[in-house]
């Protein structure tokens, strides 16, 4: 068992996209384990209250790809409110390690923008660290990015849904496998069909559109460590270098730390003693 340096270090987990709180829970158990406190976030539009498009969840799910999300108006700035709410509660304890997931690192980083003296240390897995580029976006389209998996996921027009919508109960099992290559691929099958039905379809589109400005004074003040997933197919390690590379340049007095951790996108549900461990590291 892994022990830590401090029996007071708290861990804030943030998820991605489709995500919620609850895809933490193994990564929780074994940070437990380790004597190590954690909490999940579940950010706006995101986990078992999620609201779901009306015909999502009938035969035929009617209006999948044109309904209009009801998340079209939840922001960035809502999300990071979520995050700043579980910090303020979190800062009892000495250390405070905020982890951000995927698309988690945008809100996650205007958190710590906003509030850096609740954060001791943020920690990105996998995750859109904007020092660079503003919008997830931006580093989406990148030619770095041009081997990721998942593009043939999205279903409708995002700006007219309102949101990146995906279809994690799709009956098209051609459909299935590419969710599960893309995000999963190295998870147990018969698992991922426990995790697909857990996501929620729709990400509000604000989450990877809107520009998040942080700054060397504050973000850039914070300890950061970077988790790269060696074999991440949702987000290539080429993209995940160019962010790191990016960063550094952005605040060259504060560099990344960066951890190799083997696998896919979703080590979560891959390999969550791993992850834990990585975190405890």
């Amino acid at each position: 068992m892994t022990e830590l340096s401090s029996p007071d270090t708290v861990f804030v987990l943030v998820h991605g996209a489709w995500h919620g709180s609850g895809q933490w829970a193994a990564t929780q158990r074994a940070l437990a384990a380790a004597g190590a406190a954690s909490v999940a976030v579940d950010m706006p539009g995101h986990g078992l209250d999620a609201p779901l498009p009306s015909g999502y969840l009938h035969v035929g799910q009617p209006g999948l790809s044109t309904e209009r999300s009801a998340l079209a108006g939840v922001t960035t700035d809502d999300c990071a409110a979520a995050v700043l709410d579980v910090l303020r509660q979190a800062r009892r304890y000495r250390r405070v390690v905020l982890v951000a997931h995927s698309a988690g690192g945008g809100p996650a980083s205007l958190a710590a923008e906003l509030a850096p003296e609740l954060v001791d240390e943020i920690v990105y897995l996998s995750a859109f660290v904007p020092a660079g580029r503003a919008r997830f976006f931006d580093y989406l389209g990148a030619p770095e990015n041009a081997t990721a998996r998942g593009g043939s996921l999205n279903l409708g027009d995002a700006a007219e849904l309102g949101a990146v919508r995906i279809n994690p109960l799709s009956p098209d099992p051609e459909y299935v496998e590419e969710l599960r290559q893309t995000h999963y691929h190295d998870t147990p099958a018969h698992r991922f069909d426990r995790w697909r039905a857990a996501l929620s379809p729709d990400l509000p589109l604000a989450i990877p559109t809107t520009p998040v400005i942080v700054t060397p004074q504050r973000w850039g003040r914070v300890p950061r460590t970077f988790v790269r997933c060696a074999d991440d197919r949702a987000l290539p390690t080429a993209v995940q270098d160019l962010m790191i590379a990016e960063a550094d340049r952005a605040v060259p007095g504060n560099p990344f730390t960066v951890r190799n951790l083997p696998g896919s996108h979703s080590p979560f549900a891959a390999r969550p003693r791993e992850l834990a461990a990585a975190l405890l590291s």
